[in-house]
């Protein structure tokens, strides 16, 4: 944060890991999801040049959690230029922060680059080719353009790949996107898993840096997002080009200590606390070890962000993270309740001086783990019963076995060892990925549209949210809060806090005061306001204690005299505009969470 001050850039907080308005993702994976509208050209409160150190969830490696690298939740530093500075001086500020002196000393001979290699949308990315050989010039350092299918040879520190390795985005259809330039640093370590190489690889050729076999990590990657795509295929070139970094603060700050990524301080001490639990050693049971911390920490973090366990959406990502952290810690000996009621604590008092909802929600997130821990443990007796009955265990008894009790199938194999029985892993692979295709069909439906969709459609829904806010405040009193929103073209979906099901004579008197509000034609603007002085204009929304620390200016919009939320936008100009509005359904999410679906005419 100090260097990219320096650089002119303004610090603001992370956001929240539930996205807030985009039904693209279910968590927050990146530092460029709460910033969408502004690389779309929204302006930003804070200008042109921004930073943060943003909190993540990432579910699509969960199974590859446990080994040197990988992880669930983490932290991504990033900086950006909306239609400021591009390649030349992102390159240039890059390499000055991973090898200054003053910054993170990093010896600039263990670093290689990649960069788009071109194809028929876009050409190679010469110019960033040009500008990294500048930077490692400026360290005496060689850089030439290498050959990744021939190894690295003497002199070489960069390399083009295809779009697969080297090109970000758009997450539909159409919208930004461009070439990036990922930074690799060389471990040195030893290759230990030929397998991971990619194939046609032999002993006696070397891998690359954009190779799997974990020699080479990635630490940092930057984004040029300099075309849009559009709903021919064909790319054009964007009038504001921006830049889009991140880096994982975890494996930076393992690199720099050479050490794995489970030993920086943010996990040693659960590292530590589990060993103490169990009287086992870290060393003997590594993915054991890994697993539980790693999963503990993420369901800490997206429980304090508001989301229960369940079986459904981000819910369903926290029951499955705790249950695999419970079943895993049955194999190491972790005491019941053990999760919740010690690893909470020790999640809780690492990160509580920066996040402060941790320790306000402290007895929440223990009573639902706690709570979680004692269903799963009825659930396994449940599925015991029915393991019992099976005369045989094919791949669809054990994929039943995961679905309907959560048995992860190391459990289930478990018990077969013990009748003696084995289990056709084909099979269950099979049904499993039969699911996982399901699953993704069926989210392809239902998170499309969000902010990234800035069609006339979706922008009356999203002005629409914030009359219905404000409605439901006025019908149901000030407590009420909004938890989260899902917008597509077809409808809206807005989630907020209420203990109780409204009656058809409240769910009437929303509906029509949202009505008579459009109706009024009431003007739309936003304006940019401190903290302090949103709040003294009435402004709704989740204000970060960080924003008032910072100084930070936040985005309201105002809908006429009736509505002042913060938010990025877009919206329309004229309530008059959205025509007329109807409830569909209203329905509970969660405990103290309710759901109203809606759609515009």
């Amino acid at each position: 944060m100090d260097f990219f001050r320096s650089k002119g850039h303004h610090v603001i907080p992370s956001a929240s890991l539930i996205p807030e308005n985009d039904p693209t993702v279910l968590f927050t994976t990146a530092g460029m999801h709460p910033l969408v509208p502004y690389l779309l050209s929204e302006p930003h409160p804070e200008g042109k040049k921004l930073t943060s150190v943003q909190k993540c969830i990432r579910t699509g490696d969960i199974d590859e959690v446990g080994d040197n690298r990988h992880l669930t939740f983490f932290e991504m530093l990033g900086n950006w230029s909306l239609g400021d500075y591009f390649k030349e001086q992102a390159v240039a500020w890059s390499f000055e922060f991973l090898t200054s002196e003053q910054w993170l000393n990093i010896n600039p001979e263990r670093l290689y680059v990649s960069v788009f290699a071109g194809d028929q949308d876009a050409p190679m990315d010469q110019d960033t080719v040009g500008y990294w050989q500048q930077a490692f010039k400026s360290r005496s350092l060689s850089a030439q353009l290498g050959d990744y299918s021939q190894g690295i040879k003497e002199g070489e520190r960069i390399f083009a790949y295809p779009k697969n390795k080297n090109w970000w985005g758009p997450a539909g259809q159409t919208g930004p996107c461009g070439p990036d330039t990922e930074i690799f640093y060389d471990t040195l370590s030893a290759i230990t898993n030929k397998s991971e190489h990619a194939p046609g690889w032999t002993d006696q050729v070397p891998c690359h840096p954009n190779c799997d076999c974990g020699r080479y990590l990635e630490i940092w990657n930057n984004v040029f997002m300099q075309y849009n795509k559009q709903a021919d295929g064909s790319f054009v070139p964007l009038k504001q080009q921006n830049v889009d970094t991140g880096m994982g603060l975890e494996r930076t700050v393992a690199v720099i200590n050479g050490i794995e990524v489970f030993g920086v301080d943010t996990f040693a001490p659960l590292i530590n606390k589990i060993e103490e639990l169990t009287n086992k050693n870290y060393g003997d049971y590594v993915k054991e070890f890994r697993i539980i911390a790693d999963h503990i920490k993420a369901a800490v973090f997206i429980i304090a962000d508001g989301i229960k366990p369940s079986n459904t959406d981000q819910g369903y990502v926290v029951r499955r993270l705790l249950r695999r952290a419970i079943r895993y810690g049955q194999i190491i000996g972790l005491p019941k309740s053990a999760l919740g009621l010690d690893l909470v604590k020790v999640v809780v008092d690492l990160y509580k001086d920066v996040y402060t909802n941790l320790s306000l929600g402290e007895k929440l997130i223990k009573e639902e783990i706690i709570k979680e821990e004692d269903k799963f443990s009825k659930a396994l007796d449940r599925g015991l019963k029915e393991f019992s009955k099976l005369e045989k265990i094919d791949g669809k008894a054990a994929f039943d076995l995961y679905q309907s009790y959560g048995f992860p199938l190391e459990l289930t194999e478990e018990l077969a060892r013990e009748r003696k029985l084995n289990i056709n892993k084909e099979e269950f692979t099979a049904e499993f990925k039969k699911h996982q295709e399901l699953s993704r069909v069926a989210s392809a439906g239902k998170f499309k549209g969000g902010l990234a969709d800035h069609s006339e459609q979706v922008v009356k829904m999203h002005t629409a949210t914030h009359l219905l806010h404000q409605a439901l405040r006025d019908v149901l009193g000030d407590q009420v809060e909004q938890r989260g929103s899902n917008i597509t073209p077809e409808r809206l979906r807005f989630d907020f806090s209420q203990d109780v099901k409204l009656t058809p004579e409240e769910l009437k008197k929303v509906e029509q005061i949202v009505n008579d509000k459009i109706k009024q034609a009431l003007p739309v603007h936003f304006e940019l306001l401190t903290v302090t002085e949103a709040k003294q204009r009435g402004a709704i929304g989740l204000f970060d204690d960080k924003y008032a620390q910072l100084g930070n200016k936040v985005k309201v919009y105002f809908v006429g005299d009736y509505s002042a939320e913060i938010c990025g936008g877009p919206h329309v100009s004229n309530t008059l505009t959205i025509g007329s509005f109807k409830i569909l359904k209203e329905e509970a999410v969660s405990a103290g969470v309710r759901r109203i679906k809606a759609v515009v005419g």
